[in-house]
């Protein structure tokens, strides 16, 4: 059984394509039923693992969540975090917790998702032959281990 109903996932994917519609940037979701230990480390380990780092322009964006936990964290690659200002991710997380703490996880997710895409479009404009260099589903990582 799927977090988000089949409307959700549609809505959080389109969030994500019409996000990088006006950027070369990357946005992807990343879920987890558990966290031991810091989200910001384990979302760490998945920006690598998903290949974000890969990215032409260093401009990914993984917001990764721990649903069960209550933890999330979001990571920008190094082209995006030399450009936002300092607090854009923390003042992101604020946006998205509202959401969370009103049991929307979904709307959460597409408050940050359309945050991370609104910087993304400011320095890094759509260019004339970008392409979507990574899916926009959502991935949910307690899925893809292999035990």
């Amino acid at each position: 059984m799927s977090l988000f109903t089949e409307q959700e996932q549609e809505q959080i994917a389109n969030a994500i394509s019409e996000a990088e519609k006006a950027t070369s940037g990357e946005i992807r979701i990343a879920l987890d039923k558990h966290c031991e230990g810091d989200a910001f480390e384990k979302a760490t380990g998945y920006f690598t693992k998903l290949g974000m780092d890969k990215t032409s322009r260093h401009n990914g964006v993984l917001i990764y969540l721990a649903y069960a936990d209550h933890k999330f964290a979001i990571i920008g690659d190094s082209g995006i975090n030399r450009v936002v200002p300092a607090d854009f991710w923390e003042t992101t997380k604020i946006a998205m917790t509202a959401h969370f703490s009103a049991g929307n996880l979904a709307q959460g997710i597409i408050a940050g998702v359309g945050l991370a895409g609104e910087q993304l479009a400011v320095f890094f404009p759509f260019q004339a032959g970008d392409i979507n260099e990574l899916p926009n589903d959502i991935v949910y990582m307690d899925q893809n281990k292999t035990n």
